[in-house]
């Protein structure tokens, strides 16, 4: 007999997706191959966790909420191999986990801590073939925003600057339960080959991006101001009296890369 399992913890975010065409719409946008190490990130109560491991027969989950995990267990006997990481996924280190095989990440992610999820996952985009990620379509709005949009930011560039970034489709309140208060959307990352980045320093880059961004009303020259002088904005080819919003990521990563 299944162990049930508990109701969402509105602490942690929790809202559970339920509906069938949905979830099948995320699993074939994983479409997982034979030999693919996929890993998901906060399972929850398994609603994609077990169309994909029927799918696919091997599955790595992690899961932060203890009282989810014997139910996890139970509902994967005799559908396949599911190995549970029982830690906040902030603390995990994606790189250990691929052991040598690059990973796929999926999940719907929960929505207090879905922006340091993404940074993370960047710090680990070597190991990483691609994500699909479900998180407030707010959100993936941003993420995919061009330069010039209202939403156009920090994550934005971030996150273009090291994958390609592709919403899928968008997953109405109904469909969890709880229901959110606002619409969600799926979306596909894509890690850039490293060499084509072109990043000469991602402490750098994110500093700059960082400050930026920082006070989005003031001119890069202000903004910017003991980040960046007068030379490497001349060097990036960049106009110090823009604003953030209005540069492309191509040019911040000029600007991050132009010499003191």
């Amino acid at each position: 007999m299944s162990t049930p399992s508990p109701p969402p913890k509105k602490s942690l975010g929790q809202h559970f997706l339920h509906e069938r065409a949905y979830i099948e719409r995320i699993v074939q946008a994983v479409d997982p191959k034979p030999g693919d190490r996929v890993v998901e990130i906060g399972p929850g109560q398994g609603a994609i966790t077990l169309p994909l491991l029927r799918r696919h027969g091997a599955l790595t989950v992690v899961e932060f909420d203890r009282d989810l995990v014997g139910p996890l267990a139970a509902m994967a006997e005799g559908v396949g191999e599911l190995a549970i990481v029982h830690r906040d996924v902030l603390q995990v280190d994606f790189t250990a986990l691929a052991a040598g095989t690059p990973v796929r990440l999926v999940g719907n992610l929960p929505y207090n801590i879905s922006s340091p999820i993404l940074f993370h996952a960047l710090d680990h985009a070597a190991v990483i073939r691609d994500m699909v990620f479900m998180l407030q379509k707010e959100v993936v709005d941003r993420m995919a925003a061009a330069p010039g949009s209202k939403v156009y930011g920090r994550l934005s560039v971030m996150l273009q600057a090291y994958c390609q970034v592709q919403p899928l489709f968008v997953v109405p309140p109904g469909a969890f339960r709880p229901p959110p208060k606002v619409d969600s959307a799926v979306v596909r990352l894509v890690p850039r080959d490293p060499t084509t980045v072109g990043i000469d320093d991602r402490v750098r880059f994110a500093e700059v991006v960082r400050a930026a961004f920082g006070q989005r009303r003031k001119t890069l020259r202000n903004a910017l101001d003991g980040v960046c002088g007068p030379a490497q904005f001349e060097a990036a080819g960049v106009a110090a009296s823009a604003r953030a919003e209005q540069i492309e990521v191509a040019a911040f990563i000029r600007l991050a890369n132009a010499p003191a």
